[in-house]
Order: structure tokens, then sequence, then C-alpha cells
């Protein structure tokens, strides 16, 4: 009887391998010894397709980002550019908080890795088609970035102690309630994301609706310009 051929090493199963292990105990827990055993294979072999951990982790990183939505950016779709960026954004977060500890590896950038490159050539695409200037195009997806990620670090809530008596009323009069921050973890945190995401679209309509105006024309109120067409949240 032939013997069971085990699975063949690939790219995409070290990747995958990877992934979970990352997923499962965080950055620190991958190192190509681990790897090799977790795959079934000796340490030797991996470098048939990575020459470094670091390869493995921009890997992993690049399989996250092909997860976002980049669809609202396609020519021939015809949300507008504050909705495009709303609904990525919303993507964006969602592949984020399903692979926390990948997120700081994301958060320095696209570098060579393909998906991550077309992420930023789609929204900065999407920008320029809509009227922005390349400048502050590139500045409209560093934003986007950093807002998205910083938000999919870490949780607010969880920040907070569930011990009442940490908080002594005498130290901190307005924290009476922060023991209970982190029973409500996804509220707060979802709803602390909306309102930045409100905030900051609301902020670049306003940019945008001004370099529009013809000159000597006054900016328009942010209390109630577009107010009409502000996307929801």
């Amino acid at each position: 009887m032939a013997r069971p051929r085990k699975p063949l090493l690939s790219r995409d199963r070290i990747v995958e391998t990877a992934g979970a292990l990352v997923d499962a105990e965080g950055l620190g827990a991958l190192s190509t010894r681990r790897l090799a055993a977790e795959l079934g294979v000796s340490g030797p072999s991996l470098y048939n397709h990575f020459r470094t951990k670091d390869e493995i982790l921009d890997a992993v990183a690049d399989a996250v980002s092909a997860k976002i939505d980049l669809s609202m950016f396609a020519a021939d779709d015809d949300r507008d550019w504050l909705t495009a960026l709303r609904d990525w954004a919303v993507s964006y977060r969602a592949a984020l908080a399903d692979h926390p500890h990948i997120v700081p590896v994301l958060a320095q950038g696209p570098g060579r890795r393909p998906a991550g490159l077309r992420v930023a050539d789609a929204v900065f695409g999407a920008m320029v088609r809509a009227g922005w200037p390349p400048a502050q195009a590139t500045s409209i997806g560093a934003l986007m970035r950093y807002f998205v990620t910083g938000s999919a670090l870490g949780s607010f809530a969880r920040g907070f102690v569930d011990d009442e008596t940490a908080y002594d009323p005498a130290d901190y009069p307005h924290l009476g309630q922060a023991h209970r921050l982190a029973e409500h973890r996804q509220k707060v945190d979802e709803g602390a994301f909306d309102t930045g995401l409100r905030a900051l679209l609301d902020g670049l309509r306003l940019q945008y609706e001004a370099q529009r105006l013809p000159p000597g024309t006054p900016a328009p109120d942010s209390s109630a310009a577009g107010a009409a067409d502000r996307p929801t949240m």
C-alpha cells in the first residue's frame, strides 16, 4: 500500500498557516521554526518560497488587504466619491477587525505588496477622477489609512478595567461609569468609529465644495451646507 502523501508545500499554504498562527497567538508567535513545525516540514524548505520571516509577514498582511472591497472605486460604479470612501472605510475596518494582530504590519504601508498597492491605487485614482488635486488625493488616502488602522489597533473600551473601585470619584470625577465600558465594547467602539468617520467625511466634503467655489465666494457653512447629501452612517 502506498504511503499517504503529505500536502505539497506551497506559498499559499505557508501564508494561510502563518496567518492562522498570527491570528491565534499574535505576531510574537511566528518564527520560521514554529511555522515549519505547524506545516510538518523542515525549516529550510520554507526558504524555497520566502527568504525571511518578514517576507512571510508581508504576504500575510497582503492576504488581508486582498479582502478589502474596492468595487466602489471602479470607473463604472455610480457611487459618489463620499459614499465610496465611506463604504470602503467600513470594508477596510472589517477586514482588519478580523485579523487585529497583523494590523501593525499593515499600518506601515503597502511597500511592495501587490494587494496593498491595488488598494492605494484605487483610492488615489478615484479621488483624482472626482476632482481632487493629486496632492490632496494622496493626503486623503493617507488620512483614511491613519484613521482606519488606528481604530483597528486596539479597543478604546477595553482600555478600562471592569472594577468600579479603580476610578475613585475623588480622583476622576467624570469616570464614574468607566468600569462599564468593557461590558459594552462593541457598541462603544463601533459608535466611535461611526462618529469619527462622519466627522472626517463631513470635513472632506466642505473642503471639496470650497475649492470649487468661484474666487471671493464665501465658503459653505459647516452646519448647513450639503446637509441633504451627507452620507448616511
